[in-house]
């Protein structure tokens, strides 16, 4: 018995028509529009997956800073009242000195900030005793009661940046209290 075959139809379709040439502008909108959805995408997803990392803020003083070249950097003129100027000379012993913890100076000549404070006021223990009472209050604007002395401020760190700013914020302060 011969086999027969169903009759097979072929649909023949006409080919899609190319698509119509984009501008240059268009093309630079489609893929703009692309980019913003995936970089919105990317931003959810990181903060999904970081949420659950503890950080704290981070203060720019401690990042950008400067280079300092001690010779060729003159002290900067001094404000017109007793605490702030000691101040102002402690911060600029310490940044061209150096700065050190643990003690008042160690054996390569750098100080802590009491040590600085000290050898500014050459004797005056009065106007010494000023202008560490304005540096603890100063400290304690920033980092709250918890602070018992500035010499537990000054060794809590191992480097100088975060103690070298306070003395100097220490001197705005005495100075804009006129002491």
């Amino acid at each position: 018995m011969p086999q027969t075959h169903p009759a097979i139809e072929t649909v023949t379709t006409a080919a899609p028509a190319p698509p119509a040439e984009l501008t240059l502008e268009e093309r630079l909108t489609l893929i703009n529009t692309e980019m913003t959805a995936r970089l919105d995408e990317a931003a959810v997803a990181y903060e999904v997956n970081t949420a659950h990392i503890p950080t704290e803020p981070v203060d720019l003083a401690d990042v950008v800073t400067v280079p300092l070249t001690p010779t060729l950097q003159p002290p900067p003129d001094s404000y017109p009242t007793p605490v702030a100027a000691l101040l102002q000379r402690a911060h600029h012993r310490l940044l061209t000195g150096g700065w050190c913890s643990g003690v008042l100076v160690d054996e390569d000549g750098a100080r802590c900030m009491l040590g600085a404070i000290r050898a500014e006021a050459r004797g005056d223990s009065g106007l010494e005793s000023s202008a560490v009472a304005v540096l603890l209050d100063a400290i304690r604007r920033t980092f709250g009661d918890d602070v018992d002395s500035v010499p537990s401020f000054n060794d809590a760190f191992a480097r100088g940046r975060v103690p070298i700013r306070m003395v100097d914020q220490a001197a705005h302060l005495a100075h804009a209290r006129g002491l």
